[in-house]
């Protein structure tokens, strides 16, 4: 029997309040389905440089996080997947974070 999911609006609140504590900056660049829409979370390092971690479910339905991208790239790449992404998925949030230190504040 699988865990009941958190709501997606619950865990991106929790997520953003995670980064201002650390101190952070976290924004919600893109609603998508409160409920259960897939994630994406954009990091931006500084100097036109980021990361993206896109939310995934392993093959046992656990939540897992992969970055696509492979690691740091330009920004511009970034925004380019992303944009993919929305027009094949309507439902995806998409989280940008601001933390040179590079971290996602994920569950």
């Amino acid at each position: 029997m699988s865990e009941p999911r958190l709501k997606t609006e619950i865990r991106i609140a929790a997520q953003l309040r995670r980064a201002a504590a650390a101190g952070a900056f976290a924004t919600i660049a893109r609603r998508g389905d409160t409920d259960a829409g897939a994630v994406a979370v954009k990091v931006y390092l500084g100097a036109r440089r980021a990361r993206l971690f896109v939310e995934g479910r392993d093959g046992k339905g656990a939540p897992q996080w992969r970055e696509p991208l492979d690691g740091e790239v330009d920004e511009a790449a970034v925004d380019a997947f992303l944009e993919k992404e929305i027009r094949f998925d309507r439902d995806l949030w998409i989280v940008e974070i601001e933390d040179r230190e590079g971290r996602t504040f994920t569950d």
